[in-house]
Formats: C-alpha cells, structure tokens, sequence
C-alpha cells in the first residue's frame, strides 16, 4: 500500500460521522448486507469496551457494507441482550438498513472517541470475517484488510459497540471532512 493510500484509509478511520452516509456519497447505489444478527459471546475487547455484565445474553450484529455492489467495509456491532428490551430496542426491526439511521436521528446517543486498531492476521474477528465475507461476496477478504476503527455509543445508560474493518478499496477515496461530508477519488494511483 503507498503512502496515498495509507494516508487515505488513515482519514476514514479517523473520519467523524456517519461512515454509511459518507459511504453512499462515493456511488449511485448503497446497501448494508445483514450477514448476522444473533446471540453470541462477547468478546474482550467487547466486554471491556461495554462494561457490560459478564453474565446474561449478547446480541452481535454483523454487516457488509457495499457501494455499487462493491463490499468496502465488515462491520459488528455488539451490545448486552438487556439493552435489546430498552433503549437500542430498535435495532430488533433494523434489518439491512444502515445502523445510522438509529444513531444518527436521536440526539439522545452520544459516541465515544473513534479508535483505530490493527487487527491481527489470525485473530478471532478476523477469521470470522474472512468467512463471512468469502461467503457473501465470492472472493476472499485481501490480507490487507487490517485496520479497523471501533466506537462505543450510549444512549439513555446503554452502550453499543461498532466495530467497521475497512478493505483496502477504500483508499481509493479521501473523505473530505467538512459541515457538508463529501469524498473524492484519488487521483494518479502508481
């Protein structure tokens, strides 16, 4: 990967906002693909994040995100079952519609500080998503799809966790951050 390239995917891990609005900027046709929504353990990371119980159901939600009909980002959501019956109740009926639209129209849900992360090549969110994804596009998941930015959003005392691994088609495109979010392709690739 060039140094463009690195420097772009480095904006959209640090982009604020809606990455599914951003998202539906850079084509004519954007769409989530619900890979997963189910009751599942939670993961360390997840537990530490949420703080959640460590007992009790959680509910993990997991998505590609594609524009276009190409698959750009794998997304999993998590969050303690309990919060299901209470103020994410929402997220039951989501279905393939962007999570956004829940975190983004009630002024009531506050974000956390996004963190870029490096996952490991052989970490367990990473073999779940080479499966995932191998299964919902036909093609296996580049190696270089690494980084990730993860967030934690409350609302009314209860948190979810997003976390979006970006595959390296993304760094065709900058996030121009601004009051009106746009994107421009990148010009002159070598």
């Amino acid at each position: 990967m060039g140094i463009a390239s690195r420097n772009s995917l480095r904006a959209w891990l640090r982009a604020p906002g809606s990455l599914s609005r951003r998202l539906a900027q850079l084509g004519e046709r954007f769409e989530v693909e619900l890979l997963s929504q189910r009751i599942a353990p939670l993961r360390a990371r997840e537990l530490a994040a949420l703080g959640a119980p460590r007992r009790g159901c959680t509910v993990v939600r997991e998505v590609i995100l594609r524009v276009d009909g190409h698959p750009l980002v794998w997304a999993r959501s998590s969050l303690h079952a309990s919060a299901l019956a209470g103020p994410w109740r929402a997220l039951k009926g989501l279905g393939p519609r962007p999570l956004a639209d829940l975190l983004y129209s009630d002024r009531r849900v506050q974000r956390s500080e996004l963190q870029p992360r490096r996952l490991t090549r052989y970490g367990h969110t990473r073999r779940q998503m080479e499966k995932q994804w191998l299964k919902a596009t036909g093609t296996p998941a580049s190696k270089q799809m690494l980084w990730s930015r993860n967030s934690v959003f409350s609302r009314c005392g209860a948190q979810l966790r997003v976390m979006e691994l970006f595959a390296p088609e993304l760094s065709l495109y900058i996030p121009v951050i601004s009051r009106v979010m746009t994107c421009t392709k990148v010009n002159n690739r070598t």
